[in-house]
């Protein structure tokens, strides 16, 4: 579900990108967060950019993650968030799920919690409050830690592989179209996983591109679907989803489900079984 766009330049997208001899020019940046779910369960994959975090760097919303989320449907008390790191535009309005499981990386959580997290170069990638927030979940006994590769619900594995981030992770799920890798910013752009492209902001460049490796691995052996995190491309590559809310939501997987139409609760469509919602 993309929530937010603007335009930038290649040479603030991509590490060192002068080192490639290609000229600078525009390339565009569009924000996702992502719901998987069927009958049984729903899981929101990363939470947006809150309104302290856009406004603190001057970003608006295509609509906010929060009334998006209650257009499609999602209950604080029926979900289960997933972090997939802790930046701004990712961990943004957990405090919206007060009733929700959250479910984090442990390194990601021990990092930014622990004092090298308040280095500038890191810490420009975050709002404090927020990560305050995370503090709160993790004392109130929502939180559930995560390490390495992990089934967290039956055919979503959770998996941590550092790079642009401490405790960066991805997540592999499976589908009525195959298994679909929802990368988040992992890789940013399908073009920074094709080209071995590292992006402008890493916290671990080894890492990064041991992570490429790994999921290049699982396309070429699984035929998986990429979901790259920041990607403007990503929503004309899948079937938009039908009634207003299709401006800013793809499906991937399960039939077709009109908004607002037959097994929606809340006022939002729901995805069977096998579906999940970009």
């Amino acid at each position: 579900m993309r929530y937010a766009s603007r335009t930038t330049t290649r040479g603030l997208v991509f590490l060192n990108h002068h080192l490639y001899g290609e000229p600078d020019g525009p390339i565009g940046m569009d924000y996702y967060v992502w719901i998987v779910r069927n009958e049984r369960r729903t899981i929101v994959v990363d939470t947006g950019y809150s309104e302290l975090g856009g406004r603190n760097r001057n970003r608006g919303h295509l609509i906010h993650p929060g009334e998006a989320f209650r257009r499609l449907g999602v209950e604080s008390a029926e979900a289960t968030v997933v972090l997939t790191h802790a930046h701004y535009d990712h961990a943004g309005n957990v405090d919206l799920f007060q009733d929700s499981r959250v479910i984090v990386p442990r390194t990601e959580f021990d990092f930014w919690t622990g004092d090298c997290a308040r280095r500038f170069q890191f810490h420009h990638t975050v709002e404090e409050t927020e990560i305050d927030h995370l503090r709160a979940v993790h004392e109130q006994g929502r939180m559930v830690f995560h390490r390495g590769r992990e089934e967290i619900a039956p055919g979503v594995e959770l998996i941590e592989l550092g790079g642009h981030s401490p405790g960066q992770a991805i997540l592999t799920v499976k589908t009525s179209e195959g298994l679909v890798l929802l990368a988040s910013d992992a890789t940013h752009y399908y073009e920074e996983l094709e080209r071995d492209l590292p992006f402008l902001v890493v916290a671990d460049l080894e890492a990064m591109y041991r992570g490429f490796d790994y999921m290049n691995q699982l396309i070429a052996d699984r035929q998986a679907i990429l979901v790259p995190g920041h990607d403007p491309g990503v929503l004309d590559r899948h079937r938009r989803l039908d009634g207003p809310m299709g401006e800013f939501v793809a499906v991937i997987g399960g039939p077709r489900v009109p908004e607002d139409g037959p097994g929606a609760a809340g006022g939002g469509p729901r995805v069977p079984q096998g579906g999940g919602a970009v």
